[in-house]
């Protein structure tokens, strides 16, 4: 029975990068994703066509019990979950104090700080168990800084940012790694900035900033970090990193 490796927010960017790098490895890559099921059976059959194992859901996870019952399930029917990858973002967009709602505001901390903590509830008691374990959080400048109109992304990426070092205080020492990564910039990731430019402005970007310029962050390199990562001997854990591009300024010195 392989190792699984559990992917929240499996699209073509970062998560469906995660998914493939593990399953390169060796890892039975679980993809769950809320929207697209034609993307998702694409990048399942992308990793069986290279000879990996994968399994696609589509997953809602502000439903209740939805991320708690495929947990279980993965664990009984497929395998044991060793690394559990959150990759849900929260992004509303720019809005003003007054033209967010309470609705939209919630939003934001169900998917980033409420679905986490589901995620950790559900999945950490069985690593516990074996004595070994990976979360690693996919995170936003916004978990350490707060710009105006980001008043649900910064409190929600702040929240998910505090979460995972609870996480780590509580767990660290039962043998389970938890990881908050800062993607400090643009990602070259047509579901996500791809869908918030639209096509041309993305395209634009891609052909400024972008390919051979490198100034924009490449998913496929991002997985890498992530399975280095979750290879760490717990001597040298790290427990947050931030990513960027080597054009960017960092958040810190904005």
């Amino acid at each position: 029975m392989k190792p699984v490796c559990l992917v929240i927010g499996a699209g073509a960017g970062i998560g469906g990068n995660v998914a493939k790098r593990f399953a390169r490895e060796g890892y039975h890559a679980v993809l769950g994703r809320r929207s697209d099921s034609e993307g998702l059976a694409r990048i399942v059959a992308d990793i069986e066509g290279a000879g990996g194992a994968a399994s696609g859901y589509m997953l809602n996870v502000v439903e209740p019990d939805s991320l708690e019952d495929l947990v279980a399930n993965v664990e009984a029917g497929i395998g044991p979950i060793e690394v559990a990858v959150y990759n849900l973002g929260a992004q509303i967009g720019t809005r003003a104090l007054t033209d967010t709602s309470y609705k939209a505001f919630e939003m934001g901390w169900r998917l980033a700080t409420f679905g986490l903590f589901r995620l950790a509830s559900a999945v950490f008691p069985p690593m516990v168990a074996r004595g070994k374990g990976t979360l690693l959080v996919t995170s936003a400048t916004a978990a350490v800084r707060g710009n105006a109109g980001q008043h649900s992304h910064a409190a929600a990426m702040g929240g998910r940012r505090m979460l995972c070092q609870s996480l780590n205080a509580e767990y660290s020492s039962q043998g389970i790694h938890v990881v908050h990564v800062i993607v400090d910039g643009a990602v070259d990731a047509p579901d996500t900035l791809g869908k918030m430019l639209g096509h041309e402005k993305f395209e634009a970007l891609r052909q400024r900033q972008g390919m051979e310029h490198d100034g924009l962050i490449l998913p496929a390199e991002v997985a890498n970090t992530y399975y280095h990562l979750a290879t760490q001997h717990r001597s040298a854990w790290t427990h947050e990193v931030d990513l960027r591009a080597h054009s960017d300024r960092p958040w810190w010195n904005h």
